[in-house]
């Protein structure tokens, strides 16, 4: 079973330009009052901002997720820090030879581990 919380947060994430509130519910096919319930949990857990914002003269919020930042495990493979880092050349992602070996050995350490 998806977390309504989790589903909300991912929306939002989804849509760098922001949604408003009274959209969001809709989206993800709750009432307005369960929807606040969310939007207040992710905005007290500092997930997402929240600014008034008037939609055909009716009051409502634009929801917009934080930027967090990245997580250093994020950027290893077993103990291999991403190539990406230190690399000064100008490449096509999808032709990185160093990039694609150190994508191998993260779904290795992630299909192992």
């Amino acid at each position: 079973m998806v977390d309504p919380v989790d589903e909300a947060l991912k929306l939002i994430q989804s849509k760098p330009e922001g949604i408003l509130q009274s959209e969001l519910w809709k989206e993800l096919g709750i009432d307005s009052r369960k929807c606040s319930r969310i939007v207040k949990k992710l905005e007290d857990d500092e997930l997402i901002n929240r600014t008034e914002f008037k939609k055909d003269g009716i009051k409502t919020y634009l929801l917009h997720a934080k930027k967090m930042p990245v997580n250093p495990s994020d950027l290893l493979a077993g103990d291999e820090l991403i190539p990406c880092i230190r690399c000064e050349l100008e490449c096509i992602v999808e032709e990185c030879h160093p990039l694609m070996d150190w994508m191998y050995q993260l779904a290795i350490v992630q299909h192992t581990g």
